[in-house]
């Protein structure tokens, strides 16, 4: 074995241990965020689109949530769809860590980050715009059965819509064809691209700028992994929102399809909601992005042990 794919297979197995951790302690925030995104003011995209939520039942907010999640489905169901998650966010992020350092060789080799900051800046960004684009490729219908998973309120076996992550992927691909599991694709890249540039970009170049970084203290690198993924998840989340919503049509037909595609979604919610209904859930995500913070530090400080 080369000592790049010792490297790489070192990036990887960081990476996703580090996902894996982080994606299970957060599990709960995730699904209430999820099923709380507005699909149009005061309701969300997900009890909006499941046939599984009366308009009566529906939950009023994230205290609502909460409370109603382990009294209807039970305390387990808030990691319902994590199994898919992290087999998802596992080999993202192993991915998104193993090819952000072979592009960060292609963008930064021969810069100098004290006298090109700028280019060493943008290198960066590259690096993670790119990893993120890439891994994406091969990802994307776990993060789409995800979704469909965790959207899944039915409290047992028989009235749930998916059995589970093979299931939901047969059903999908038998309705819809290899495209279905593909809806929202093409506006998850743009996201990805940004949120992944922010998220790895900005912080290797904090931590590059340390007067010694790769024996920086834990809690420095969290608070700037923590400050990254805030702002990072911010100026992505209208992307998001509009994925899940191409996500959440799959399997409609005729007059159920609401959107025609990522830029007819685009011009509705803004014509239809306003600019704000872009941000509605954001302060979850917010939160949730301590899960991502928490990655950044974790594979930081696994790479030292293995």
């Amino acid at each position: 074995m080369t000592e790049q794919a010792i490297s790489f297979a070192k990036d990887f197995l960081a990476g996703g241990i580090a996902a894996a951790i982080s994606k299970t302690a957060v599990a709960p925030i995730e699904r209430v965020k999820l099923l709380l995104q507005p699909v149009r003011p005061s309701i969300s995209q997900v009890q909006h689109a499941s046939k599984q939520i009366a308009a009566d039942k529906q939950y009023k907010g994230i205290v609502d949530c909460i409370v109603r999640i382990p009294k209807e489905q039970g305390v387990l169901s808030f990691w319902r769809g994590n199994l898919a998650n992290v087999i998802r966010y596992f080999p993202t992020q192993a991915l998104n860590f193993a090819f952000k350092d072979k592009y960060k060789q292609i963008f930064l080799g021969g810069v100098d980050k004290h006298t090109q900051f700028w280019r060493y800046f943008a290198g960066n960004l590259a690096s993670g715009g790119a990893a993120g684009a890439t891994s994406l490729c091969f990802v994307y219908p776990l993060d789409f059965a995800r979704t469909r998973l965790a959207a899944d309120v039915g409290k047992s076996g028989t009235e749930r819509e998916f059995k589970g992550l093979g299931d939901c992927l047969v059903k999908i691909t038998k309705s819809d064809g290899i495209r279905g599991l593909y809806q929202g694709f093409n506006v998850s890249v743009q996201g990805i691209i940004i949120y992944r540039a922010a998220y790895f970009g900005v912080y290797d170049t904090a931590k590059g700028m340390l007067p010694d970084p790769k024996n920086t203290h834990i809690v420095v690198s969290w608070m700037i992994a923590q400050t990254v993924t805030a702002v990072a998840g911010v100026v992505s989340y209208p992307f998001d929102t509009v994925r899940r919503r191409m996500m959440m049509q799959s399997g409609r037909k005729g007059a159920d399809i609401m959107y025609k595609g990522t830029v007819d979604c685009w011009r509705k919610i803004f014509k239809d909601e306003g600019g704000k209904a872009f941000f509605k859930g954001a302060w979850s995500n917010v939160l949730r992005g301590m899960g991502g913070a928490f990655v950044l530090v974790l594979y930081d400080e696994l790479k030292k042990v293995i």
